[in-house]
C-alpha cells in the first residue's frame, strides 16, 4: 500500500508539472505586458538651463524620475551620467543635445533638442577655423603644404581629411592663427589609421610661415607619432595628444601677440592612410 501511495503522489506532480507548461504555452504574447520587469510611462523629457553669467555652460536636467539610468550626449557620443549634468561647449554653434532614459529590462527611450551657443569662450574656444571639415567652408580655411612634387596628397571626404603617402614623400596642411602673448594652447585632434611603416607624422606651432616646395620643421615638432619612436606602427584611433610619442609637448605659448602657422605634415615609406578630424588650437590660462 505504501508504494502505491508514493507512485500516485509522484503521477499527481508530473501531471501537475505537465498542466503548468501547456497554460504556459497556450498564453498569448501579450500576456506578460506589465509584469514590472519594463516601465510602461518611460520618460526621457529633459530641460536646458543656460548657467547664469557663463555664455557656453549649461544645465541638463531630467524632468522625470522613472528610470534605472541616464546617458547624454551633445554630439560626441552618448556617456552615463546622472539626471542633472552641467555641460561646457566652448564653441559657437548649434547642438544636438540628446537624452536618453534607461528603464527596467533595458528598455529605453530618447529625446532631443537642439542648443544654440552663440558665441565661443574667450579663453577656451577652439581657434582653429574649419577644423571639422564639414563643409566647403571648413576645407577652404586651409591651405595645402606642397613639399614632395608626388606620391603624397591630402583629400577631404565626410567630415575628414586623410593624408596618404609612399616611397619616402611627404604632403603638409596648414593654416594662420592669431595668438595673445603670454598664453597657454593646447593643441589636439582626432587621429586614425590602420597602422603605417616607417612613418612620420608632425604638428608644428611656430611664427615661421611655410613656403610652397619645401619641408617644414620650424621650432620643432610639437606632438605627433613615429613609427622610429613606438607610435602609428599598429591600428589606432584617438586623441592625437594620448597617442603621441613624439614632440616637445601639445601646450606651446608664445612672448607676444602673433600670427602663428599650424602645420600638420605626414610622410614615409609606407603610410597607407592616416585620417583627422576636430582639429583644436584651444587657450588653457
Amino acid at each position: 500500500m505504501r508504494l502505491k501511495f508514493i507512485k500516485h503522489i509522484n503521477k499527481s506532480i508530473v501531471f501537475g508539472m505537465l498542466g503548468m507548461v501547456v497554460l504556459a504555452g497556450c498564453q498569448p504574447e501579450d500576456s506578460f505586458e506589465n509584469n514590472g520587469l519594463t516601465d510602461p510611462n518611460l520618460d526621457a523629457s529633459f530641460s536646458i538651463t543656460a548657467v547664469s553669467g557663463s555664455a557656453n555652460r549649461f544645465v541638463l536636467e531630467a524632468l522625470n524620475s522613472n528610470y534605472v539610468s541616464s546617458k547624454w550626449d551633445v554630439g560626441e557620443g552618448a556617456y552615463q551620467g546622472k539626471s542633472t549634468e552641467e555641460i561646457f561647449l566652448p564653441d559657437a554653434g548649434t547642438y544636438t543635445v540628446t537624452h536618453t532614459a534607461i528603464g527596467r529590462g533595458g528598455e529605453s527611450k530618447s529625446t532631443s533638442q537642439e542648443l544654440v551657443v552663440e558665441v565661443s569662450d574667450p579663453n577656451a574656444g577652439n581657434l582653429v577655423l574649419g577644423g571639422k571639415f564639414e563643409t566647403d567652408e571648413d576645407i577652404a580655411e586651409w591651405t595645402i603644404l606642397t613639399i614632395s612634387a608626388s606620391g603624397a596628397s591630402w583629400t577631404f571626404d565626410s567630415g575628414a581629411a586623410t593624408v596618404t603617402a609612399s616611397d619616402w614623400n611627404q604632403q603638409g596642411l596648414f593654416q594662420a592663427i592669431d595668438v595673445q602673448g603670454g598664453k597657454n594652447y593646447a593643441i589636439d585632434m582626432n587621429v586614425r589609421g590602420d597602422g603605417s611603416v616607417d612613418t612620420w607624422f608632425e604638428v608644428y606651432l611656430s611664427t615661421t610661415a611655410p613656403t610652397q616646395g619645401n619641408d617644414y620643421s620650424a621650432d620643432g615638432t610639437r606632438i605627433g607619432l613615429n613609427t622610429w619612436a613606438g607610435c602609428g606602427n599598429a591600428p589606432f584611433s584617438g586623441k592625437l595628444s594620448q597617442l603621441t610619442c613624439s614632440g616637445s609637448g601639445n601646450v606651446v605659448s608664445f612672448d607676444e601677440d602673433a600670427t602663428v602657422y599650424l602645420v600638420i605634415k605626414c610622410g614615409g615609406a609606407n603610410v597607407g592612410a592616416i585620417t583627422i578630424d576636430n582639429v583644436e588650437l584651444r587657450g588653457t590660462n
